[in-house]
């Protein structure tokens, strides 16, 4: 694109693109935040069925204890109930989800052989605070038949993610990117702080419903807006360190989780983090590439004046010389089109079925749908099931964050060094044999497990920053956007489908790894097949030209030896 001389004459990363793109970034840490803050929002404590009357003994096998609080941090249901005496001489037996009043027990033992009356909780629980003070599980007992309320918290959250990535996606293109930027960060801070006062579980969801639209919107269009001011030299980096600040955005979930035990104190100060950032975001510019393609030239030359005179150097560029050479280049095309055969006038609106118009290429684009589906559905597995494998589940958490630093500077290197699909197979198959691993660890190698699960979450990491790139590659100019935004899709319908694969744990622990892992495995396999693209787009070839219906438009070569291999 010609748009991109001007980073040539104008530099590719100097001073006025770094501070951009690191104040830009810096907000996308607010989008980790809110992604993952639910891990300790819905936390469910120990608990069992509250009692009528005051407590004065309690049995739990071998230990005694003068009240609940005593005994109910080292409670676990599946050894059996907990044994209470009231003060009116009572006797309970207490479970999670129902307690059994025991009829004439002759004295206080842990083991009763007699009768007894089985009585529902009626929503009255009580609460572990040793480890959680307050969550929203324990301020609205979203427990036992309303289990379920806690659990829909977070695909409810995604499916916000789905729909902003579209919403917001499009109207960027209309608007513009700094317009979205704004109305996002604002929102993501507004709304933020307006979950931490929710008054019930209804208007709790729905808040974060709105709030994960906005921020899947600003993480879609920080992408664009980053990439947009910088050089394609430098974009490789650029656009996968992206994803370094959402990883720091766990980091900050896990160290506040830590500090915080109070949902709401915690919702709050999360979601102010960032705030310094609506200080700086309305003077941010608009990107030359929209200004160019608006039309609005004026603008165009008085950024790049900005940009010059921000980076020391003299602007000899003229927005009217760039509107030029584009003009010459499609003139060159219009005549070579005449010099062998022009186009029919009427050219079909292309459609999602573009991506199929041959095997060859109906294969690839599979492919890497599925990479798509599986880099999102293992990120957020390991992210959130990390709290899940034992041990202190705010370390583990910390470490899902921070070993993803490494895999992004892991991740350019191998790709600019071994090429694209060299660089995603060894990392999908690394993550595959990571939750095979997992699996048959011993379970009582707690830190076993959890070094796995980082070998794992850096693996996907890697797969996972690096398919965007490459389905840019992999596709010809005409079908590039429509590749990359269906992608995405699947992308955002992993991340759906992620929260329900970690429920599956209740079923068995490991199911989630399992089903990660032998979808990582398949989808490694099948990624063999893809072309490498060695960091440049794919040449068509006449098959798929053809089936298109577009050949030699938009620039596109005609390669004859791919098309015989």
């Amino acid at each position: 694109m010609t748009v991109e001389k001007i980073f040539d004459e104008l530099g590719h990363f100097k001073r006025f693109q770094a501070c951009l793109y690191f104040a830009a970034v810096f907000q996308a840490v607010a989008c980790g935040i809110h992604y993952l803050a639910s891990v300790f929002l819905v936390e469910t404590p120990n608990f069992v069925c509250s009692v009528p009357g005051n407590i004065t003994d309690v049995l739990f096998g071998n230990l005694t204890g003068s009240s609940l609080e005593d005994v109910l941090p080292l409670f676990k249901p599946a050894h059996g109930p907990l044994v209470v005496r009231t003060s009116e001489g009572e006797q309970w037996e207490l479970s999670r989800c129902r307690r059994a009043l025991r009829i004439n027990p002759q004295g206080f033992t842990y083991n009763f052989d007699g009768n007894k009356t089985v009585k529902a909780c009626n929503s009255n629980f009580i609460y572990d605070h040793s480890e959680v003070q307050q969550s929203i599980v324990t301020d609205w007992d979203l427990v036992c038949e309303r289990e379920w309320l806690a659990k829909l918290c977070q695909p409810t959250f995604m499916l916000g993610v789905l729909i902003g990535a579209l919403v917001f996606g499009d109207v960027a293109d209309r608007v513009g990117r700094v317009r979205i930027l704004m109305f996002t960060s604002l929102c993501q801070f507004a709304l933020g702080v307006a979950v931490g006062f929710s008054g019930n579980y209804n208007v709790f969801v729905v808040l974060r419903f709105f709030l994960a639209m906005v921020s899947s919107g600003y993480l879609v269009v920080v992408f664009v807006y980053v990439t947009e001011f910088t050089g394609i030299k430098v974009r490789t980096w650029t656009s996968m360190h992206v994803h370094a600040a959402f990883a720091v955005g766990i980091m900050a979930v896990a160290l506040t989780g830590y500090l915080v035990r109070v949902w709401w104190i915690y919702q709050i100060i999360l979601s102010i983090c960032t705030s310094p950032f609506l200080l700086i975001c309305w003077k941010f510019p608009e990107t030359p590439f929209f200004l160019m393609a608006k039309g609005r030239y004026k603008d165009t030359q008085t950024l790049l004046d900005a940009i010059a005179h921000f980076n020391g150097l003299e602007c000899r560029l003229k927005a009217e010389d760039l509107l030029d050479s584009a003009e010459r280049e499609n003139g060159r095309a219009l005549l070579g089109q005449e010099a062998e055969e022009r186009p029919s006038q009427s050219e079909k609106k292309l459609s999602i079925l573009d991506l199929f118009g041959s095997w060859r290429m109906a294969g690839r684009t599979c492919t890497v749908w599925a990479i798509w589906f599986i880099g999102s559905l293992g990120y957020y597995v390991f992210s959130l099931g990390s709290v899940n494998l034992g041990g202190n589940q705010y370390i583990n958490l910390f470490l899902v964050g921070l070993v993803e630093l490494p895999s992004y500077l892991v991740g350019c290197f191998a790709m600019d060094r071994v090429g694209r699909k060299k660089t995603c197979v060894p990392a999908l198959l690394l993550a595959a044999i990571a939750c095979f691993l997992i699996i048959v660890v011993p379970g009582d190698i707690e830190a076993l497990a959890i070094v796995l699960c980082m070998i794992g979450k850096f693996s996907i990491a890697i797969a996972f920053g690096l398919i965007y790139l490459y389905t840019c590659e992999l596709y010809p100019t005409i079908i590039r956007s429509l590749a990359v935004g269906s992608g995405s899709m699947m992308c955002r319908v992993g991340s759906v489908v992620a929260p329900f694969c970690v429920y599956l744990a209740d079923v068995w622990i490991y199911l989630p790894q399992l089903i990660v892992g032998i979808l990582a495995f398949i989808i490694g396999v099948l990624t063999m097949l893809l072309p490498e693209t060695l960091g440049k787009p794919l040449t068509t070839t006449l098959e798929e030209a053809e089936a298109l219906g577009r050949k030699k438009q938009d620039g596109l070569e005609l390669n004859k030896h791919e098309a015989k291999a």
